[in-house]
This record gives C-alpha cells, sequence and structure tokens, in this order.
C-alpha cells in the first residue's frame, strides 16, 4: 500500500500482520468496521473486490470477516480483517459499497455471519428455511439430510431441457460440443 504510516493514518487502533507475498493485512475492531471502510473508500479504495466469512473452529471467536479492498486509481491493495464470535453480528458495510449486499449474504448463508443493519439478510444459495450453513468446518462433507423432501433431490433437474440447458436444445448440437455423446465427436 505504499507506507504503512500512511495506513495506519486511515486504521486507527488497527494491528498491522505479517505481509505475506507483498500483501498487506490488517486487524480491526468489529464495531469500527463502517467507519474504517468508509475511511478507506474516501482516501481511493472505491472497489471492495471481496468479502468472505472464514470459519476458524476450536478458536475463539470462531470466525473471521475478510474484506479485500482495492484502490484501482493508484493499483494499491489492502485486506482488513474482523474477528466475529459464534452468535455475534458484524456492522454491514453494504451502504458504502453496493455489493456488500451480496457478499454478505453469502456469508450470512455458507458460514452463518450475521450482518447487522443489513437491509435484506436472507439465504442467496441455500433455500429458506434450510437450518444449517454449509462451509462451517463443523459440517460433514457429505452433507445432511433434509426434512423438505420436495426440495433436496436425485432426481433430474427441474430445470433439464429449459433455456438454460443447451444439450436438449435443437440447435445446440451445432455451437456446444458438450452436447454431442463422446462416440459423435470429431477430435
Amino acid at each position: 500500500m505504499g507506507s504503512d504510516a500512511a495506513t495506519v493514518e486511515l486504521l486507527p487502533g488497527a494491528e498491522k500482520l505479517p505481509d505475506f507475498r507483498g500483501e498487506s493485512t490488517w486487524v480491526v475492531s468489529k464495531d469500527s468496521i463502517p467507519e474504517q471502510m468508509a475511511a478507506l473508500k474516501a482516501k481511493g479504495y472505491t472497489y471492495l473486490v471481496d468479502l468472505t466469512g472464514v470459519d476458524n473452529q476450536g478458536v475463539d471467536p470462531r470466525f473471521e470477516v475478510v474484506y479485500e479492498v482495492c484502490d484501482l486509481r493508484r493499483k494499491k491493495h489492502i485486506r482488513i480483517k474482523t474477528k466475529v464470535a459464534e452468535g455475534d453480528s458484524v456492522p454491514t458495510v453494504s451502504h458504502i459499497w453496493k455489493t456488500a449486499d451480496w457478499h454478505e449474504r453469502e456469508a450470512w448463508d455458507m458460514v452463518g455471519i450475521r450482518f447487522s443493519g443489513h437491509p435484506d439478510l436472507r439465504r442467496i444459495l441455500m433455500w429458506d428455511g434450510y437450518p444449517h450453513h454449509p462451509l462451517r468446518k463443523d459440517f460433514p462433507l457429505a452433507g445432511l439430510p433434509t426434512e423438505m423432501p420436495d426440495i433436496a433431490f436425485t432426481a433430474k433437474a427441474p430445470l433439464e431441457g429449459g433455456p438454460f440447458v443447451t444439450s436438449s436444445a435443437p440447435y445446440a448440437q451445432d455451437r456446444e460440443p458438450r452436447a454431442h455423446p463422446i462416440e459423435e465427436r470429431t477430435l
């Protein structure tokens, strides 16, 4: 990011982690996230590249939220981490970056990290009412049985042959190589 002194001014109270492969990582308290992120955006870090949840099972606090922000003009990148206890929440940054809306919903859906003040915190990948968070480390690799047999299924997908599946469309044979059986392909 340039000099660490400039970053310390941007992120008061932040703890700098050792640089790794030229990447700068800072740990801030979860309560200061909105103010810290607004300050970074005001200083040119206008692109929220990613926001993700991490499960550190066996460590207290259990979760981390990791923000990757970028200053595209100066080609600078910074990573911000904050720690979150199980059952606790992190203030939303969706009012600072619109894209955080979807990132926060995914972190909630997959890891179970709540974002206080989020305008629409609901599932984005799993169905409504699903009681688990599949990217938690205590979630079994083979999955869990569902109590909703009409939703989780092993039969043919409901969109088979629909507008997003090209294999059964008559015109797909000319443009989609995966639509041809293996023996018909010419290599």
